[in-house]
């Protein structure tokens, strides 16, 4: 199929598809007109492409977790990917930690203003005017 058609198929675009390739993810055929062609399998594969994007892997992981698809009876590449895999949940928790303590000082920030705010309201009250 052409690359039109495997983005319609896996909602994913033609340019997507193109960096998918570009960084060693996904490989077509080209036609003696140079337009690329994918095999049927090629729909499977980015989908898989999208979950590990998903899951928060960048383009360099994601390059060493497929061998494991591409060479599933092979212990060593299952190896490396478990430990690549396990490397980006680390680096996901170690994200989520920092996304924590940034909530938390801003939780700070917030109460401070809150008080700051509740102290204007009432040093502000309205002052009446004489006719």
């Amino acid at each position: 199929m052409r690359i039109g058609e495997l983005s319609k198929r896996t909602g994913v675009s033609p340019r997507s598809l193109r960096y998918y390739e570009e960084q060693g993810l996904l490989t077509s055929s080209r036609s003696e007109a140079g337009q690329r062609h994918y095999s049927d399998a090629a729909v499977q594969r980015v989908s898989l492409i999208r979950q590990l994007f998903d899951a928060g892997m960048s383009s360099r992981v994601i390059a060493t977790v497929l061998p494991c698809v591409d060479v599933p009876g092979d212990l060593g590449v299952a190896e490396e990917t478990f430990t690549a895999m396990m490397r980006e949940r680390d680096r996901i928790d170690a994200d989520i930690a920092h996304l924590i303590e940034m909530r938390d000082a801003l939780d700070v920030l917030i109460r401070a203003n809150s008080r700051h705010r509740a102290e204007l309201s009432t040093a502000q009250e309205p002052v009446a005017h004489s006719a």
